[in-house]
């Protein structure tokens, strides 16, 4: 809607004129088991620093019947519009509005979401507020330095449970009166209110006691695993506020497994909503479990740095994530009876290639990016956001000390406890914790865009002694369209000598650490030292850049990346293949060879798994079109061939049983798909649950062996949420044109289906065998694009930007298009970033091709 998009300049100059006390807030959700809309009333007290000002509330509601504004009511035919509600007449120091309007659930995940389960034919709600959507559920000031206390009552149906950041307290007539919250923003604020299941139970040390509470719907209460988690979330207190020195700062804790979320999990003070695809009903790899506790240690640190010190603006919203992000992964790494030590492993695996990523869109922006208004912060919930961010963050750590740094944040948030922050009083008390002077620090690293690259470049005696040594640094140029320049950046890097022991596997033998500044940085090797067998520049993943391999290391990575005896050494030659495969410096079917040559001796479960989405991706978009099936077909034979020869009932088959069904493509291999769905055919120790169930149907729909029948038998097997959402992929997945039809026309020309459903059509929609049947979608893509942008909610259209932008088109005929449309829409800088970053990965994938092809 017009009017909506908040701007930096009128945050900062209603902060300037308002401070907000207190928020009462009643919500009747009594019908919400019906739907339709509810009443929300809610009464706001604030100071105005100047007489007879002009201020304004945010709201969005189809309708508002009253406000009444330091008790007179005002006209609301005047002064509400554009889901602004202005405040004339000021009165300089107290003033009290309040609002009666009617609000609407979402199907979105935006706002206050409802959800019916077809188990229970129970309406579930919960809210989702960040970035600007707590205005969806009652008229408030909505950003994030504009703090206050808020008090919720609620009305709601008999048999219900509401949860939000105050503890729970005991209705009376089904109306449920919290008490007031600390002063938090708005975005942290949440309410979540249906028939949920719980377990309860509490963390202890010390005198402390926090309640701690596990919800989610009935019907997935069998498979809630609530032991696990309260384990994970303790570690993370015992960690965190030793870390912090800094007590945990709400009075409970609970963690709520909530319906059709669009992220991963959401911060909110107290009251944490987390997907639940994380209550896992089929047998997942031990992968999945590490990601989910990265998830609910990353929210865990929310409590502190987010919602205990908050940003004062969207700008430095990096910081909040990537500090969530980095934490967590430390807690993991680190805690005492963790399960995850190799969690740095992991996060070199996924975290950072998801970051390299995105740092060569068109795009990429400093870390700390130049957020004008709320539309540029709803597309930057990116990798450069999180995973770049807390890549420097480790960084930093290194720069200045784990112990200068640690000792940094805990007077931080004495410091600023309840308040807001910019980033340079973060850095200031790291300045005076460490001695480091930070400023071109954060000039080249959180100011600039772009990575760098490191390049060993090593001379050796004819006796294999090391003559000279040094890093060579890049910066290259920044993709067109970027803003900005290349920049050399301090990095603090270990380097490690790696050499075979008696067993074959290879062992770091010495480890250097050293600052790289510049073009050219010496690395100081004692005489006489001989030269490695691998030299791993960025050992120990210290530091955020590329790093590539000098002509010897490389031949002996090639032959033997599977026998380093440590996952992180392997994780980060597998990560600098990758990008080398995706800069077309390594063609596709090398990397294929690579990765068979080497994955059988990959130990870690995770890395597996992204090999094996890697190697498809390779195949599927960079590998020339002409060997492209002949590639499918030696990677499918190969996961063919360890799916049998995996151990029987251990995460590595599971693994390669989805990898195989992801490519399954001849007869043969798709009657054996058949025969494990029917049990016709049974592997030791696999398991065909639900969701392999799935997995198996859906390439089967996509390769036309399944059909609508057997689509609908199987949801008949599976009736839930999820059977769903799988039903839906499996029928837009179906390889004729009135599959493809019907589904763009749920997605494109009906806004009737919820963001999860939307999101399964999509992800059927798209298949790679389809290539010529998704063909003429491209031209209908840029028709409508611009159309569904502006009538959508920003989670809807962005489902639809990206999901249905024409990837798999790779011509020089898509790019034109683009360009043209482009030229010719002038699409609003959100549109317009995320259909250059699609047309980015069709261009990176064009080089990718010609370079595999030229190769062979």
């Amino acid at each position: 809607m017009p009017g909506t998009n908040l701007t930096r300049e009128e945050a900062q100059e209603r902060a300037r004129l308002l401070t907000v006390h207190a928020y009462e807030i009643d919500l009747d959700l009594s019908g919400a088991q019906e739907g339709g809309l509810y009443r929300s009333v809610t009464t706001v007290r604030f100071d105005c620093a100047e007489p007879n000002a002009e201020s304004f509330l945010d709201l969005v509601a189809p309708a508002v019947h009253e406000v009444v504004l330091n008790g007179k009511s005002i006209d609301v035919a005047a002064y509400f519009r554009d889901s602004r509600i202005t405040l004339p007449h000021l009165h300089q120091g107290p003033n009290e509005v309040t609002v009666v309007a009617d609000c609407s659930y979402t199907n979105t995940g935006e706002g206050l979401h409802r959800f019916v389960d077809p188990v229970d034919d129970q309406a579930y709600l919960y809210t989702q507020f960040e970035v600007p959507d707590a205005r969806r559920v009652f008229a408030n000031f909505e950003q994030p330095d504009m703090k206050a206390t808020f008090r919720f009552t609620v009305k709601a149906p008999e048999g219900w449970t509401v949860i939000s950041n105050s503890p729970t307290p005991e209705p009376q007539d089904n109306v449920w009166r919290f008490e007031a919250t600390p002063r938090i923003s708005t975005y942290i604020t949440a309410l979540i209110a249906g028939p949920y299941h719980s377990v309860h139970s509490s963390y202890e040390r010390e005198g402390q006691s926090v309640p701690l509470g596990i919800y989610c719907r009935p019907s997935l209460a069998e498979h809630l695993d609530s032991d696990a988690i309260f384990e994970v979330t303790r570690q993370g207190f015992d960690w965190f506020q030793e870390k912090f020195d800094y007590a945990y700062p709400f009075a409970k804790y609970d963690q709520l497994f909530v319906p059709e979320f669009n992220a991963g999990a959401m911060e909110n003070a107290g009251a944490v909503t987390i997907r639940d695809q994380y209550v896992f009903r089929s047998k997942v790899t031990d992968a999945a479990y590490e990601v989910r506790a990265e998830t609910i240690l990353h929210e865990l640190a929310h409590m502190w740095f987010g919602d205990l010190v908050t940003m004062e603006w969207w700008n430095d919203l990096w910081l909040n994530e990537s500090f969530a992000t980095f934490t967590s992964i430390a807690c993991q790494a680190s805690a005492p009876g963790s399960r995850w030590p190799h969690a740095w492993t992991t996060f070199a695996n996924s975290m950072k290639t998801w970051a390299y990523r995105q740092d060569q869109l068109p795009s990429t922006h400093p870390i700390m990016a130049e957020i004008r208004d709320i539309d540029d912060v709803i597309v930057n919930f990116d990798g450069i956001t999180y995973a770049k961010g807390a890549s420097v963050l480790k960084q930093l750590v290194a720069y200045v000390g784990e112990d200068a740094f640690f000792q940094g944040v805990r007077a931080y948030f004495k410091e600023h406890a309840f308040g807001n922050t910019v980033l340079s009083d973060l850095l200031g008390a790291l300045e005076t914790t460490s001695g480091r002077d930070l400023k071109t620090w954060s000039g080249k690293w959180l100011e600039t865009a772009g990575i760098n690259v490191l390049r060993p470049e090593i001379e050796v005696s004819p006796e294999g002694v090391i003559t000279s040594f040094a890093v060579r640094q890049e910066a290259p140029a920044l993709p067109p369209g970027a803003k900005g320049e290349a920049t050399l950046r301090p990095h603090r890097i270990a380097i490690g000598f790696y050499d075979a022991d008696a067993a074959g596997k290879l062992v770091r033998t010495e480890r250097f650490e050293l600052d790289v500044d510049g073009e050219l940085t010496e690395v100081p090797v004692p005489a006489g030292t001989r030269r490695p067998a691998v030299v791993l520049l960025n050992d120990d993943d210290l530091s955020y850049a590329k790093v590539r391999l000098d002509e010897e290391s490389l031949k002996v990575v090639t032959e033997r990346l599977g026998d380093f005896a440590d996952s992180l050494p392997r994780a980060l030659c597998w990560a600098s293949a990758w990008d080398m495969t995706r800069d077309g410096e390594l063609a596709a079917r090398d990397y294929l060879e690579l990765v068979l040559s080497g994955i059988g001796k990959e130990s870690d479960i995770g890395v597996v798994q992204s090999l094996h989405r890697q190697v498809k991706l390779a195949i599927d978009q960079y590998a020339a079109p002409e060997w492209r099936e002949l590639g499918l077909t030696r990677w499918t034979d190969a996961t063919l061939e360890r799916l049998r020869a995996a151990e029987p009932g251990s995460d590595h088959q599971l693994a390669w049983a989805r990898a195989f069904a992801a490519t399954a493509r001849t007869p043969l291999q798709l009657d054996l798909l058949r025969a494990l769905l029917d049990g016709t055919e049974t592997i030791e120790g696999l398991a065909v649950d639900a969701e392999l169930r799935w997995t198996f149907v859906e390439r089967l729909a996509a390769t036309g062996v399944v059909g609508e029948d057997g689509i609908a038998a199987e949801y008949e097997r599976d009736r839930t949420a999820a059977g769903e959402r799988h039903a839906e992929t499996a029928r837009a997945a179906r390889p004729d044109a009135g599959a493809k039809a019907a589904a763009w026309t749920a997605v494109v020309e009906s806004s009737d289906l919820p963001n999860a459903k939307q999101e399964a059509v999509i992800a059927g929609f798209v298949q790679t065998d389809q290539r010529e049947l998704l063909a003429p979608y491209a031209e209908k893509y840029f028709a409508v694009v611009q159309e569904v942008w502006a009538a959508r909610s920003p989670e809807m259209a962005q489902q639809i930007a990206i999901g249905l932008y024409p990837s798999l088109q790779v011509s020089r005929a898509t790019l034109d298009a683009t360009d043209a449309w482009l030229e010719s829409a002038r699409p609003v800088p959100a549109l317009r970033r995320l259909v250059l970053e699609s047309r980015s990965g069709v261009e990176r994938a064009l080089k990718a091709q010609a370079v595999d092809a030229a190769a062979h």
